[in-house]
């Protein structure tokens, strides 16, 4: 199994060098097409490799005339199976901390809790790994408050470090007399303000933790960012009294803020793993500079 692992882990990082290559073939393919198309003349630059591209060109259909990247092969499989997510956390969990991870549980749908123990955290992605896991969330705290969630997707990567903050549980949301149980539904999503390339990335690392909803599911997530800070939010809807365009939310909880500092290209365990991005410390003083969304 170990070397099964490291055999599809260097052939990954092979195929993710090879996009650079890929890029530069498919601009020069897509110059001679629209030359053919248009009927003008092919590029002086590539009149010498016209010939063999055309070759190439001819024998392509809809699915690999695209160059792929890394990030189609990290979710490559995504569609063809809900997604099965680990859940734990650091070693001796507080109180606190144990009560809102079991909130967690029941947030994500398809989430399975178990306690750490003793156990390290390649044993963890391990055990992952063999009993085909899509995601593991590690949670942690400091003096017994919730401050970091690890959202690590199996078996490649990515993995995404957020800091943890504001986290109100179910039983502190003042209006926990009508929230009633937690729904199983398969929530739909929102994403708000998510508009630049890591912002992008970090919607795209989330939004696969949950499954694809029912078209009549009553159950909506929220992640909305402001000054890179994203609000969580789990609402369901049912109408309201002002009419059949009206609705009414009810918050079900709990809520929290997330803010990233680390895309890692590779598991949690890896230590090795490529830096995709990562916060540095001139970029906490630069206030006027969004990395998430506009």
């Amino acid at each position: 199994m170990l070397r099964r692992n490291v055999r599809l882990r260097k052939e990954y990082l092979y195929r993710k060098n090879l996009e650079g290559e890929e890029r530069v073939l498919y601009e020069k393919k897509r110059k001679i097409r629209e030359a053919l198309q248009e009927g003008k003349p092919i590029p002086t630059e590539l009149r010498n490799e016209e010939s063999k591209l055309r070759q190439e060109i001819d024998l392509e259909d809809q699915n690999t005339a695209v160059p792929r990247s890394h990030i189609d092969d990290e979710y490559a499989n995504a569609t063809e199976r809900d997604p099965k997510i680990l859940l734990t956390t650091s070693r001796d969990p507080s109180a606190p901390l144990t009560r809102f991870v079991k909130e967690l549980k029941s947030v994500f749908p398809n989430a399975q809790r178990i306690n750490r123990g003793g156990q390290v955290i390649s044993e963890i992605i391990e055990t992952a790994r063999s009993h085909e896991f899509t995601d593991v969330i590690l949670v942690h705290e400091h003096r017994g408050v919730p401050d970091g969630l690890i959202v690590s997707h199996l078996p490649f990567g990515p993995t995404a470090y957020f800091g943890l903050l504001n986290v109100v549980t179910r039983h502190e949301i003042e209006t926990k007399k009508a929230m009633g149980k937690m729904p199983e539904q398969f929530p739909h999503l929102i994403f708000n303000n998510f508009t630049t390339k890591l912002g992008k990335r970090v919607a795209n690392i989330l939004k696969h933790i949950f499954p694809v909803p029912k078209p009549d599911a009553r159950r909506i997530v929220t992640f909305a960012n402001e000054s890179d800070y994203i609000s969580f939010r789990n609402h369901t809807y049912d109408k309201g009294e002002g009419g059949p365009k009206s609705i009414e939310l009810k918050e079900i909880g709990p809520r929290f803020e997330l803010r990233i500092y680390q895309v890692k290209l590779g598991t949690v365990e890896q230590k090795e793993a490529n830096d995709e991005w990562v916060i540095r410390p001139y970029m906490n003083t630069a206030k006027k500079r969004q990395h998430i969304g506009e």
